[in-house]
């Protein structure tokens, strides 16, 4: 059996960042558009602020949730390191959409590692198509930090061939009501900085 004609993401953060609220946008979407949806999430030590990657595939088809290496059409990280620990699964020509955001974690704090000096340099060799995203910096300029996933979804959003309409009634159904509109403007914020960024 071939899924052929199937879009795959690669949601990657560390927890508490709102990966699994991101995935469910990304998949609402699709949902509305009218597509088969698959999804599939590690959690590792979620809790702890240890890495989280979720995986999302959609089409007219999808036989199974995992994404193989090398296939996704896009890579998006809330955190930097993160984005280099998950990048196998990018497809040659995907799109990396990475948060600018450095996350120390508790290794590296306690003395047991040491946070990559060079990790822009790295993203740069390994994304030919790179589009870093100073996610925190919108969030706290709508007044909601947050939101910084869904900065990122909005960014993602203009790699993927969903339409907006589905795009704003995935976030009506996944965001709390009192919440929506500081959501809706990060999306929005993220989506037009992809789309001015010409990649």
């Amino acid at each position: 059996m071939s899924d052929q004609g199937v879009v795959s993401v690669v949601l990657a953060g560390v927890g508490g960042q709102g990966i699994l609220l991101a995935s469910e946008i990304i998949a609402e979407a699709a949902l509305l558009s009218g597509l088969e949806v698959k999804t599939n999430e590690v959690h590792g030590m979620a809790q702890r602020g240890g890495s989280v990657v979720a995986q999302i595939r959609f089409g007219r088809e999808v036989f199974s949730p995992l994404v193989r290496e090398g296939t996704a059409q896009v890579l998006a990280a809330l955190e930097k390191v993160e984005a280099l620990r998950y990048h196998r699964y990018l497809a040659a020509d995907g799109m990396a959409v990475v948060s600018t955001q450095e996350i120390i974690p508790v290794s590296v704090s306690s003395g047991q590692a040491v946070y990559p000096g060079d990790v822009d340099e790295r993203l740069r060799k390994l994304f030919p198509r790179l589009l870093p995203v100073d996610a925190l910096t919108i969030a706290a300029e709508l007044s909601s930090p947050r939101s910084t996933n869904v900065v990122i979804v909005g960014a993602l959003s203009h790699y993927l061939p969903l339409d907006l309409q589905d795009w704003e009634g995935a976030l009506r159904r996944r965001i709390k009501p009192g919440l929506l509109e500081v959501n809706r403007r990060a999306f929005q914020a993220g989506r037009a900085l992809a789309a001015e960024s010409g990649r």
